[in-house]
């Protein structure tokens, strides 16, 4: 996420010179972050249905932290 920081504080930079490509470059970034979340929670959500799909146990422990990331995700959502 850090790498995410810096192209944004790059297209705030760049926002007096050229706005019109900072915006472009703000959608496409955030576009960027969006679809990274969404990869992370899909794979997470993929690992747990394979444990199950195999008759694994999920520990309580595993399930507790994904919820938790969930709850993040969904309180950040909520904020905007």
């Amino acid at each position: 996420m850090g790498n995410f920081r810096s192209q944004w504080n790059n297209l705030q930079t760049g926002f007096v010179d050229e706005p019109r490509r900072a915006v472009e470059g703000a959608d496409k970034l955030v576009a960027a972050v969006m679809q990274q979340l969404a990869d992370s929670f899909a794979n997470e959500q993929s690992r747990l249905d394979k444990q199950w799909d195999q008759g694994d146990n999920v520990s309580t422990e595993e399930l507790r932290i994904a919820l938790q990331r969930y709850r993040s995700f969904f309180d950040r959502l909520l904020t905007l």
